[in-house]
């Protein structure tokens, strides 16, 4: 048994794995943890991966056959016979030390440790990054976009009302001017809601994950919302659009100076790619 299981478990691994990164990506649901400019790139090597698997268990099935035909009649397979403790019972056992055995026992702990993972991707149902891990990141530490600030500078209102999460992080990181928002007003920005850490009571964070290559290297941005009691409408982690406009925090215990002052919260459905790339 325990040859079987070196001979298939990392074979059995890699066709379950890739075949779970297929049907994520046929769902569509695969941008839940990498950037969508590597989505072809890993449905391509899953698909590569399951060719291999297949060709794989083709040599073996190919390779065990020709040994039954050349084996003469009568004889034993040896390995098989070892693997099956094929051997003289009146024999001592000294033939299979201590080291062996923790060799077996882990090899068969980090399969089933990897079987449990591989299985675990298939029930749970994938899931967005929330507020439990933007706790874990500070918020808008990668927030500086030049580029935004400039582009605000002389934009339009159509272009201001486009807007992200991540524009407006990024703005707000930089400047605190007020008059440089006057005119700007906020408009249908959509995030999840994370509570401020200095004043949950009043303040909430409309939050999106940036993501460059995967989920790992998420990072949180928001923008601070003053909306006193907003716990007994909006939930953490719920999604809300915001418009309003930005105003000196009214709040004093948060550490934001500039908060939006919103003329309307309303309830949305999360988006189908809830990052922003």
């Amino acid at each position: 048994m325990w040859r079987s299981v070196q001979t298939w478990r990392g074979i059995a691994l890699i066709g379950t794995i890739s075949a779970v990164a297929l049907w994520l990506a046929a769902s569509g649901q695969l941008v839940l943890y990498i950037h969508p400019r590597y989505v072809l790139f890993t449905v391509a090597m899953a698909i590569v991966a399951l060719v291999l698997v297949v060709a794989a268990i083709a040599a073996r099935a190919v390779v065990q056959r020709r040994d039954a035909l050349q084996r003469p009649p009568g004889s034993v397979d040896l390995l098989a016979a070892h693997d099956g403790h094929g051997h003289d019972h009146a024999e001592p056992h000294d033939h299979d030390p201590l080291p062996r055995r923790r060799e077996r026992a882990l090899g068969l702990t980090a399969a089933g440790v990897a079987g449990l993972f591989v299985l675990g991707m298939v029930l749970l149902p994938p899931a967005t990054l929330s507020t439990a891990t933007a706790e874990q990141r500070e918020i808008n530490a990668t927030a500086a976009d030049v580029q935004a600030l400039d582009e605000a500078q002389n934009a339009d209102a159509a272009a201001v009302a486009r807007f992200t999460v991540r524009e407006w992080a990024g703005i707000l990181r930089q400047t605190s001017d007020l008059g440089f928002f006057a005119d700007k007003p906020v408009t249908d920005l959509v995030g999840f809601v994370s509570p401020d850490a200095d004043d949950p009571e009043n303040v909430f964070y409309v939050s999106r994950f940036s993501i460059t290559c995967c989920a790992v290297d998420a990072q949180p941005l928001g923008v601070p919302v003053h909306l006193p009691g907003w716990q007994e409408q909006f939930p953490v982690d719920s999604w809300v659009s915001v418009s309003g406009e930005f105003v000196s925090n009214p709040s004093a215990q948060s550490l934001q100076p500039i908060v939006i002052e919103p003329s309307g919260v309303e309830a949305v459905e999360q988006p189908r790619e809830p990052y922003l790339f």
